[in-house]
């Protein structure tokens, strides 16, 4: 792993596939975001958020999401996306989300997601639990 990523506790690795480029030969700008929900994904997964929607009927949805761009990604490469979160609160969190190509063997861009928790069967906001708070204190070493 690489040092651009040790603050980062989940690292996704996800493979450039040719069809993610666009007409100028690199990574379409809005790929990105799906690299980012499969990391987001991946992070979830690690805190057992998912196995609690069935049960609870609550869970995670983006409020907002943005994305900085530093250098190009093109096919072939496989990219390295750390995730974290930065701020956590009752009921929010954000995320941030770095990408390191390991064919340039630099940090290409970097991401950001404000995540709010939804009760689905109430139609309104939510409150982490203690468990998911448990959790992701505990991976990010707080």
């Amino acid at each position: 792993m690489t040092d651009a990523l040790k603050d980062y506790p989940i690292v996704t690795e996800i493979p450039v596939a040719w069809g993610e480029m666009d007409a100028l030969n690199h990574v379409n700008n809005v790929v990105y975001f799906r690299y980012f929900e499969t990391a987001r994904i991946d992070y979830f997964d690690r805190i057992a958020m998912m196995e609690e929607i069935p049960k609870t009927k609550v869970g995670p949805v983006l409020g907002e999401t943005s994305c900085k761009y530093f250098r190009p990604v093109t096919y072939p490469d496989t990219l390295l996306i750390g995730s974290r979160i930065v701020d956590l609160g009752d009921d929010r969190f954000e995320m941030e989300y770095a990408v390191f190509s390991k064919q340039q063997q630099k940090l290409t861009t970097k991401g950001w997601a404000k995540v709010v928790m939804f009760d689905f069967a109430n139609n309104c906001k939510a409150q982490l639990s203690d468990s998911i708070k448990a959790a992701i204190e505990e991976i990010e070493g707080q």
